[in-house]
């Protein structure tokens, strides 16, 4: 028996000596891994396996495509003719057995392999003859081709040869273009050059205030819902997008979480920036605004933002221009309102130097920011005639454009300013004047070298018919309403200051498209955008709708709680107070009164601790009569249940 060195030798004398493969071997099989070795081995095998065989089958194609090709070229000119569409089924039948059919299957083609002996040129006009019988034409025959150069690698004059005669063929007419991205037929304008355009549907409006762009606003709504578009619509259902902030991208519902693809039109409030806008919207995007002249609107904003700070210490609009604006501070929050608010919403400075050569500076800066990023300025004193201007631009139609006023304010709360006055605003928005001076020129311009005047007139005078039309229609009144008079409350506009906006009832017994197409027309802007954010994000607004009503149940079940508090104390008060029993009898309530005190408080919302401070007020005096205490505890308990 060998002792245990030398066997330890003679294994290391082993190892050292085998093959590499041997070794290879011992370690796949004897190792812990040797499974994911055979897979390995395995997989290498089919992959070579498929390799090669997706070789040998680009040869073999390679292979016949060359021999089809070179038969075509040595085919007459007959079948050269154009090729009907049943030719066309028998060629794609014909390509299509190609590949599963053997090549001598086909009496056209001739399988040329290294070992055969080339056919005769006897044979092969022979099958050249069998070919030409299958194609019956009475079309002449065409020059000869040279029958060494391939059909699909020959090499082509650099000037190419005229045909001795020429095929007509049948003029085949287009069928509608469609846009790639919005399946949209073009269509053609209603100029007289008749030129056709693109319907636009990317699209940013900048909603500036008080200048009728709520109707505006409804006209994009309608159209991108009629048409399937996507709203980048405000975070979290918000109604702007984080006014008075510069517009961010992240203000927009999906962006974040890129649930969206692609938006369509970008229309509401918000500070505009232009680098993040472009982050949201497409690069073919269209952009627009509206202005209004700032003596109006500056009226406008003081009846609706009165409770702002610039304007709360003050009576009226002359008086706060009178004392020069000094209630004004740019630095307080939503003091904006006040100043240059159109220079504000194109994300500009909004503060006006008082040297007039810096003055002129700002005005020059301001008005080339706005043409630069804004394709189109329309004008609100001239609302319809920049309907059509808009409807041209875009491409639209009269129906698209057609809208009845919204937001608008009740005559009974307007009031005409004097001429003074009207002058001490135009300097007090000096910035705003001279923008709203310049885009109203420019406006002008545009429809002369566009539209016309006359035409201009008559397309006005179309719009006005049609929304006549619509009023007649939609509307019971045949016309807005005071807020008071809404039927529907779900159409009731928002009021907000001092302003009094008015809103449309429906008439009864439309049918249900009309009705749908005239509640349209009439929905607020509040409650278009909570629509549709609901049809773009459902499971958002059902986790948001989720959300609400159990904070509104916790709301009533501490109302319940506080009220029942409220009485058990006011009781507790009046009975440590008197020492009649009758008296103690009359201070008790009873379930019923306690359920009625409860429902009472829920509809009136009244301040529960405003309330225990008066109750417990007026305890103190119950300690000086009896009557008297008498009298006072039956008042509390009055109050509190009724």
């Amino acid at each position: 028996m060998l002792p245990p060195q030398r066997i330890a030798g003679r294994r290391a004398f082993h190892w050292r000596t085998a093959s590499p493969w041997t070794t290879c071997v011992r370690v796949a099989c004897c190792s812990r891994l040797r499974f994911m070795w055979f897979a390995l081995m395995v997989l290498t095998v089919l992959c070579v396996a498929l390799q090669m065989l997706g070789v040998v089958r680009q040869a073999r194609s390679s292979k016949v495509l060359k021999l089809v090709s070179e038969q075509l070229v040595r085919m007459p000119a007959e079948i050269h003719r154009p090729v009907k569409r049943k030719d066309w089924e028998n060629l794609w039948s014909v390509s299509a057995a190609i590949v599963e059919e053997p090549v001598d299957q086909h009496p056209f083609m001739q399988r040329r392999d290294e070992t055969e002996i080339p056919r005769s040129e006897e044979g092969r006009d022979q099958i050249l003859e069998d070919t030409r019988k299958q194609f019956t034409s009475t079309t002449k025959a065409a020059p000869p081709i040279e029958t060494k150069k391939l059909w699909l690698d020959q090499e082509f004059p650099k000037q190419p040869q005229r045909p001795a005669f020429f095929i007509r063929t049948p003029e085949i007419q287009n069928p509608p273009q469609f846009d790639d991205n919005n399946d949209k037929y073009i269509v053609k304008s209603q100029a007289d050059d008749a030129v056709t355009c693109q319907p636009k549907n990317h699209i940013v409006f900048l909603k500036t205030h008080k200048t009728a762009s709520s109707t505006i606003l409804n006209i994009l709504y309608r159209y991108g819902e009629s048409h399937n578009l996507t709203f980048a619509l405000p975070l979290n259902m918000h109604s702007q997008l984080f006014y008075p902030a510069f517009f961010a991208a992240h203000f927009v519902e999906g962006v974040r979480t890129r649930s969206v693809n692609e938006f369509n039109i970008l229309c509401n409030h918000m500070r505009f920036s232009s680098k993040e806008v472009r982050k949201v919207m497409p690069r073919d995007t269209f952009y627009f605004s509206i202005l209004r002249n700032p003596v109006a609107m500056m009226e406008s904003l003081f009846v609706y933002y009165k409770a702002i700070p610039a304007f709360r210490s003050v009576k009226s609009l002359e008086e706060f221009l009178i004392q020069g604006g000094r209630s004004y501070n740019a630095s307080v929050p939503n003091n904006h309102y006040a100043r240059n608010i159109l220079t504000f919403d194109f994300g500009l400075d909004n503060t006006a130097p008082e040297n007039n050569t810096e003055l002129e500076r700002r005005i020059a800066e301001v008005i080339a920011a706005v043409e630069r990023d804004f394709s189109l300025i329309l004008i609100s004193e001239y609302f319809d005639e920049s309907l059509v201007l808009l409807k041209h631009a875009l491409c639209w139609s009269l129906d698209d454009v057609s809208s009845f006023r919204l937001n608008s304010r009740s005559e009974r709360t307007r009031r005409p300013l004097s001429a003074a006055t009207e002058e001490r605003v135009k300097e007090w928005n000096s910035l705003d004047w001279r923008l709203y001076q310049h885009f109203n020129g420019t406006f002008w311009k545009r429809i002369d070298s566009t539209l016309g005047r006359m035409k201009l007139q008559q397309e006005v005078e179309r719009l006005r018919a049609k929304r006549r039309k619509l009023e007649q229609m939609c509307l019971q009144e045949g016309g807005a309403v005071d807020p008071a008079q809404v039927q529907d409350t779900s159409l009731k506009p928002f009021q907000y200051g001092a302003a009094v906006i008015q809103g449309y009832n429906l008439r009864l017994g439309l049918n249900n498209d009309t009705r749908q197409l005239c509640q349209r027309l009439i929905t607020p802007e509040l409650q278009y955008t909570s629509a549709l954010y609901t049809k773009q994000f459902p499971q958002l607004a059902a986790a948001r709708a989720a959300a609400a009503k159990k904070i509104a149940a916790s709301r009533n079940t501490a109302v319940h709680r506080a009220v029942k508090r409220n009485i058990e104390t006011t009781v507790h008060t009046a009975v440590t107070n008197n020492t009649s029993h009758n008296i103690t009898y009359k201070v008790i309530v009873d379930e019923n009164s306690l359920a009625n005190s409860v429902h009472n408080e829920r509809q009136n919302r009244f301040d529960v601790t405003k309330q225990n401070k008066e109750m417990r007020r007026s305890s103190h005096k119950h300690t000086t009569r009896k009557h008297f205490i008498s009298s006072n505890v039956h008042k509390e308990t009055a109050k509190t249940v009724y």
